[in-house]
C-alpha cells in the first residue's frame, strides 16, 4: 500500500472453525511458503526494478504456470513490462575539467537540472566578463543580502542571473559559494523546469579554492553538460482463466515494496538502509491472490472469466495497475468487477477488524455484503479511490472492492517481517472473497456507480481542495488530471480528466509535489485562478476555495 495510510475496518460470512479442515491448512500451509519466499531477506525488498522484483515475478508467474492459468502479459507471457520514470540523471558522458583537471561529477561539480546539454571549450579570466565566453558567479552577496528573507528562492534568482548572463554574451555560468551560508544546492533529478539559455554548473568551495583562487589568471575550460532521462523496468504479472463467458472479474493484488527505502517512501527513521521484506505490504496480499487463482480454477464458477494481475509500481504510484489500464490484457468494456487486496495478513484476533473499500461503487455490493458477521467485525468505506490499485479501475468505470486488515506499528518499515503474519486470520480473508465471487456469481454483469473521493490521511492536510486525483505516473511539466471528483471545485468550474495544471494564482509548479506546496499556501474563502493546459489551449479559471 503506497504512501497515504488508510484508517479503515470491515466483514465476513463464515465462521472459523476450532480446527482446520484438511483443505484449510493446505491453503494456510501455502500461504506460509509465499509469503516466507516473497517477504525474504534474498528479495531485498522486492523494489520495482530491481533484481529482487525479478525474482518474485518469476516466482509468481511460475505459481500461475502450475495452477494452469493462461499467460496474458507480453509475448505470450505472464510477464507485462512497464516503464517507470524517474526524473533525469547525469549521463557519464558528462565532464568538467579544469586546467586539465577532471572533476568527480556530484562531488566536486553538477551540472543543474535546468541547465541545457551542450559541450564547450574556453579560455576565461574570471575576472573578466567577455562576451563568447565562460563566466564566473560567487553566490556569497546574494545569499548574504537575502539571509532575512523568507521568500527568497535561489533557484529562481540562479535561473534569472543565467539569463541575464547569456543576453550579455556569456556560453557559460560556473557558480560557486564562498559564504559561510549554506546553498544546500544539488543534481534535482525529479525536479522540473524549463531550460536556461545556456550551461550552467556549480563546483565546490574546495574546487574553487584549489583551482579558482587567482581570479586574474587564464583559466582552461573544457565542460560537456549531458542530462537524460532516467528510467526503470517493472513488470506485472498477468493470469488468466477462461470460461468462455461473457464477462471478467479481475483480482489484483501488488508485489512490490519498498527495497531498502531508495525511493524515500520509507516511515523508518535510522541512518543505516535496512531491507523492508513487505510481508504484509504485500506479499500477503499477493500470496492471497495465487490461493485465490487455485480456488477458482477448481471452482464450478463459470459464468465469468477471471483475470488475475500482481502489480509493480504500487509503492511508487499506482504504476503497474494505471500501465495495464491502459494496456489491458481484456477488453476492459467486458470487466465485470475488480477485486484488491492489500495489507490482508494481519488480522487483530480479538477485534477481527477486515475493511472493504469500494461498497459503493456498485448497488449489488449492499445486497451482498453486510456490516454483520459471525468472524469478521467489518466496517465499509464507499468510495472506489484510495491509495492502492482499485483506483486505477474504478477510473475506469468498474466496479471495485478493496480488502485490508488494517495498519499497524510495521508499515512501511523494515520490521514487515513473515513471521508477523497472522495465517489463519488471512485464510478467513481469502475464503471471505471467495465467497463474495461466488455470491456475485449470480448477478449477472454489475451496475457501475460513481463515489466520493476517499479522504486523504496522513503528513499533508490542507485547507483547501481542488478536487482532482493528480496522475502520479505523468513525467511532464505540471499536474495532469487522472479525475476529478464529484460536485468538488474542479469539476464545478469545468476542469477535466486529462487537463494539465500548472499554475494557482502566482505560483507555478511542475509536479505533483510543487503542487501540494502550493495548494498549503491557500485558505477557505481565498479567490484565485488556476491555469490549465488542455491540448494546445491554455485555460484560465477563477476560483474561490
Amino acid at each position: 500500500m503506497k504512501r497515504i495510510v488508510w484508517l479503515v475496518v470491515l466483514t465476513s460470512q463464515f465462521v472459523a472453525a476450532q480446527k482446520l479442515k484438511k483443505a484449510d491448512k493446505v491453503i494456510v500451509t501455502n500461504l506460509q511458503t509465499h509469503i516466507g519466499f516473497l517477504a525474504d531477506d534474498k528479495l531485498e525488498g522486492r523494489r520495482t526494478g530491481s533484481a529482487g522484483e525479478k525474482l518474485a515475478y518469476e516466482y509468481i508467474s511460475g505459481e500461475f504456470g502450475k495452477t494452469g492459468l493462461t499467460p496474458k502479459g507480453d509475448n505470450g507471457t505472464f510477464i507485462q513490462a512497464f516503464e517507470v520514470n524517474e526524473g533525469k540523471q547525469i549521463n557519464p558522458s558528462s565532464h568538467l575539467i579544469i586546467n586539465g583537471f577532471d572533476l568527480d561529477v556530484e562531488k566536486e561539480y553538477f551540472p543543474f537540472i535546468f541547465s541545457p546539454n551542450a559541450s564547450l571549450e574556453a579560455a576565461p579570466s574570471m575576472a573578466l566578463r567577455e562576451s563568447g565566453t565562460v563566466w564566473f558567479w560567487d553566490l556569497k552577496d546574494k545569499l548574504e543580502e537575502n539571509k532575512t528573507n523568507p521568500h527568497f528562492d535561489l533557484t529562481d534568482a540562479i535561473k534569472i542571473k543565467v539569463n541575464d548572463v547569456a543576453t550579455k554574451g556569456a556560453t557559460g555560468l560556473i557558480i560557486y559559494n564562498t559564504s559561510s551560508i549554506a546553498d544546500d544546492l544539488k543534481f534535482e533529478p525529479k525536479a522540473k523546469s524549463e531550460l536556461v539559455k545556456i550551461p550552467v554548473l556549480y563546483v565546490t568551495q574546495n574546487i574553487k579554492k584549489k583551482y579558482l583562487y587567482d581570479e586574474t589568471a587564464t583559466i582552461d575550460i573544457k565542460l560537456k553538460v549531458d542530462i537524460g532521462d532516467k528510467k526503470r523496468m517493472g513488470h506485472n504479472i498477468v493470469g488468466y482463466i477462461d470460461n468462455g463467458a461473457a464477462t471478467t472479474v479481475i483480482l489484483g493484488a501488488h508485489y512490490d515494496h519498498l527495497g531498502y527505502g531508495e525511493d524515500h517512501n520509507s516511515l523508518y527513521t535510522g541512518t543505516t538502509p535496512q531491507i523492508h521484506n513487505g510481508a504484509d505490504d504485500n506479499a500477503s496480499g499477493t500470496a492471497a491472490l495465487l490461493e485465490l487463482s487455485k480456488l477458482l480454477k477448481a471452482s464450478k464458477f463459470k459464468n465469468n472469466n477471471y483475470l488475475f494481475v500482481s502489480f509493480s509500481g504500487e509503492e511508487l504510484g499506482l504504476f503497474g495497475s494505471k500501465y495495464f489500464t491502459e494496456h489491458p490484457a481484456i477488453d476492459l468494456s467486458n470487466a465485470n468487477y475488480m477485486i484488491n487486496m492489500d495489507m490482508v495478513g494481519r488480522l487483530n484476533d480479538s477485534t477481527h477488524g477486515l475493511t472493504i473499500g469500494g461498497y459503493g461503487t456498485s448497488p449489488v455490493w449492499g445486497q451482498l455484503l453486510t456490516e454483520k458477521d459471525k468472524f469478521f467485525t467489518i466496517k465499509f468505506d464507499s468510495s472506489g479511490t484510495g491509495p492502492s490499485d482499485h483506483t486505477s479501475f474504478y477510473r475506469k468505470d468498474i466496479p471495485v472492492l478493496f480488502f485490508f486488515t488494517g495498519v499497524h506499528s510495521d508499515y512501511h518499515k523494515p520490521s514487515d517481517d513473515a513471521d508477523k503474519i497472522n495465517y489463519t486470520g488471512e485464510l478467513q480473508v481469502v475464503k471471505y472473497v471467495y465467497n463474495i465471487i461466488d455470491a456475485a456469481n449470480k448477478k449477472g454483469k454489475l451496475a457501475f456507480t460513481k463515489t466520493r473521493e476517499a479522504a486523504a490521511t496522513g503528513k499533508n492536510s490542507f485547507k483547501v481542495s481542488l478536487g482532482i486525483m493528480p496522475d502520479y505516473t505523468f513525467s511532464g511539466g505540471g499536474v495532469r488530471v487522472d479525475g476529478v471528483s464529484e460536485g468538488k471545485m474542479a469539476q464545478k468550474i469545468g476542469i477535466k480528466a486529462g487537463d494539465i495544471i500548472v499554475q494557482l494564482g502566482d505560483i507555478k509548479f511542475s509536479d505533483v509535489q510543487s503542487y501540494m506546496g502550493a495548494l498549503g499556501k491557500f485558505n477557505k474563502g481565498d479567490a484565485t485562478k488556476v491555469k490549465v493546459k488542455r491540448g494546445n489551449e491554455e485555460l484560465l479559471f477563477d476560483i474561490v476555495f
